[in-house]
């Protein structure tokens, strides 16, 4: 007797969010520069959606992934890492810092997202096979279970604020620039 899939499952989670964050980078490139309310709240979705979701993985997924993964796993990781950074330290504090009714912010959203989209396929073909590989389905829903809690829980939501209070600091820093 064949055992059912789990409903849940973290793969389909993270994929949904990417999906989500894409529809928004797709709405915030089709404004235009007298948008700047249109922009602003979008921006505030996209970082809404997306720093709990990269933060989770940081702290949670990744290093998971990692204590099993092979050398070129662990490549993959260390990649995924490195491209968070980039996204977080560079681009996101670009876009932030630039004024929502400008042609400086639609070029820098737009670089924005093409790094998101880029990172979510990359993690989606091979992170996500990683992932299929070297977990259970039972486990890829205790994932999925323990990230829902986790974006409810105080230590989700102190590890989000953290983040949002780093991007503040990069983002004055680039405007003071």
């Amino acid at each position: 007797m064949a055992t059912a899939t789990p409903k849940r499952d973290i793969l389909r989670t993270l994929r949904s969010e990417h999906d989500e964050l894409r529809a928004l980078f797709d709405q915030i490139n089709d404004t235009t520069d007298r948008a700047k309310k249109t922009r602003t709240e979008l921006l505030g979705r996209i970082e809404g959606g997306l720093l709990p979701h990269a933060k989770w993985e940081e702290d949670v997924f990744y290093p998971a992934l990692r204590e099993r993964a092979d050398r070129d796993g662990k490549k993959a990781i260390a990649e995924a890492y490195l491209e968070h950074h980039a996204v977080e330290s560079v681009v996101m504090p670009e876009v932030k810092a630039s004024a929502a009714d400008t042609p400086e912010f639609a070029g820098a959203a737009k670089v924005f997202g093409e790094q998101i989209d880029h990172h979510a396929s990359e993690e989606e073909s091979t992170v996500f096979k990683l992932a299929r590989e070297l977990f259970t389905p039972a486990e890829l829903a205790e994932f999925d279970e323990a990230y829902e809690a986790w974006k409810d829980s105080a230590s989700g939501t102190l590890a989000v604020g953290a983040e949002k209070l780093k991007g503040t600091v990069k983002t004055a820093g680039r405007a003071l620039a």
